[in-house]
């Protein structure tokens, strides 16, 4: 990456701008299963232009120029099932909105913040496919020539992104142009959320299949980290703000508790069995990190003593190679813990679908909520 000065300012081109955007309003049905594509379309222009604005004005004026644009390219992917979320939520108690649209965008920014942090602290090397943003950020050091250790340079500088994008997201969400007097109903869920979340991921450091932890105790720190973070929570937000009723919100978040279990679930099957052309991940990157995932503890505790025993020095190896992760693999399916898993993943969903059939809302939403919940599941990345 060459060095800051020779870069140019960031900028949006128009072909990177959402038509929907250029339109002024969000015109999509939620109902039709193709919806979340052009969803998806807006929240990244939404989030690409606020990102650039302040980058331009905050990073480049720092000489930083090369970071934001890092940051920039790092922001313009993902699935945006937390926007859309929050943004199903809204519309359980009022009209679309292209300011709703923008408050659920910001979610992306608080996404971004997590994801930047948990792959410094996992040591990532990989995320959607590329060079995790500390990885970039360590070349682009190493490249100029830098005194010091570049690795610790690029850690030490995406942690500092990290702590940007979770100032903006605040920020993106109080600017959205959603009245005051519906985003004061926001923000204890919203702390809420962001508590849950640094709770989960501490929890989750020390969350080691070596000491062999319970089920339930994985499923917990999953809820926290992933579940209410990534499903329940956007949508208590999303609905607070619209202004729905007590009876609402709890439905929403059962709806919402089981959606989210089902799509850290759908994780932890991805990150044994997943491949990396489609996850973005290494190869049983769960595996290789030691992760005391739902899967592979249920294969821990249905295995027969051989199993089990080999389970175990697979588990405490110094290392494993590509031979020692298949064998790995096929344990965990001979236990019938993968079939487990999915038929937990299947249980929470039907029973999310139960729900959603008894909420008082409209047959367009309701549809939205559904689609939603097959795509935490019925993906492979």
């Amino acid at each position: 990456m060459p060095a800051a000065a020779e870069r140019p300012a960031l900028s949006l081109t128009p072909a990177t701008r959402s038509p929907l955007i250029a339109a002024g309003c969000y015109a999509v049905p939620v109902g039709d299963p193709d919806w979340p594509s052009d969803f998806r379309q807006q929240v990244l222009a939404t989030v690409a232009d606020f990102v650039a604005t302040r980058s331009a004005a905050e990073l480049a004026g720092a000489g930083l120029t090369a970071a934001g644009e890092v940051l920039l390219r790092f922001v313009s992917g993902g699935k945006c099932l937390r926007s859309a979320f929050m943004y199903t939520g809204w519309l359980c108690g009022a009209a679309p909105s292209t300011a709703a649209v923008s408050a659920a965008a910001s979610l992306e920014l608080l996404h971004a913040f997590a994801l930047l942090q948990d792959d410094v602290m996992d040591q990532s090397a990989d995320r959607r496919g590329r060079p995790a943003v500390h990885v970039q950020l360590a070349r682009w050091y190493r490249k100029r020539g830098l005194s010091g250790l570049a690795g610790r340079f690029g850690e030490s500088a995406a942690i500092l992104l990290g702590d940007l994008c979770l100032i903006w997201a605040e920020q993106m969400l109080r600017e959205s142009g959603v009245e005051a007097r519906r985003l004061r109903q926001v923000w204890p869920r919203y702390d809420a959320m962001r508590v849950e979340l640094a709770v989960g991921q501490f929890a989750d450091l020390t969350n080691d299949i070596r000491d062999l932890p319970s089920l339930q105790a994985v499923l917990d720190i999953a809820r926290r980290k992933s579940g209410n973070y990534t499903v329940r929570r956007p949508l208590e937000i999303g609905a607070a703000m619209a202004g729905c009723d007590g009876r609402t919100l709890t439905q929403l978040g059962r709806y919402g508790g089981d959606v989210g279990e089902a799509f850290q679930l759908r994780d932890d099957i991805l990150g044994v069995f997943g491949s990396p052309a489609t996850t973005g991940k290494p190869n049983g990157g769960d595996l290789l990190e030691r992760k005391a995932t739902s899967v592979v503890v249920a294969a821990h505790e249905m295995a027969d003593p051989p199993a089990r025993r080999e389970l175990a020095e697979l588990i405490h190896a110094d290392h494993l190679d590509d031979a020692a992760l298949e064998r790995f693999r096929t344990l965990i399916t001979a236990t019938g813990a993968a079939q487990r898993i999915e038929d937990m993943i299947r249980s929470r969903v039907q029973r999310s679908r139960k729900i959603l059939d008894d909420m008082a809302i409209d047959d367009c939403t309701r549809t939205a909520l559904g689609n939603l919940a097959d795509a935490c599941v019925e993906r492979s990345a």
